[in-house]
């Protein structure tokens, strides 16, 4: 099924604050609280609403951050990816197109616990190089 309008104000509303009551979103909506706690259940059960999360403010989340560019080699996907995996510092990867394969985003409580999961990602059979970006401050987070 198709979201419509006023499904998508909905999730924004909820992506915005996921712990809004319901009567506090039909009245945001205009729209009667058991239409709107309808149309929750049917996005969980579509799928567009997987979960729900809490967002780290600055107090909760890792010191230092790093986004990490890797090239790989040919058909190495796999294995590269398990390694990353098996790494705690990754919190997320994703596959893109141009002249990298890879985009790792890392989190570490120090410096040195940066530069290991680095050194590790470099070291990874498979990984034929990486960049790496330190993030040094956060100017947007629509997340």
């Amino acid at each position: 099924m198709q979201n419509d309008e006023t499904d998508t104000r909905l999730l924004a509303l909820l992506a915005e604050n996921a712990r809004t009551p319901v009567v506090t979103l039909a009245r945001q909506l205009g729209l009667a609280r058991t239409t709107v706690q309808a149309r929750i259940e049917r996005l969980e059960t579509t799928g567009a609403i997987s979960g729900y999360t809490i967002r780290r403010g600055a107090g909760g989340r890792a010191a230092l951050r790093a986004t990490v560019l890797i090239s790989i080699e040919p058909r190495s996907g796999p294995s590269v990816l398990a390694r990353l995996k098996a790494l705690s510092g990754v919190e997320q990867v994703h596959t893109t197109s141009g002249r990298w394969d890879l985009i790792a985003i890392l989190s570490a409580t120090t410096p040195e616990r940066l530069d290991q999961t680095l050194d590790d990602i470099g070291a990874a059979k498979g990984v034929l190089s990486s960049e790496s970006l330190i993030h040094l401050s956060t100017k947007i987070d629509r997340s």
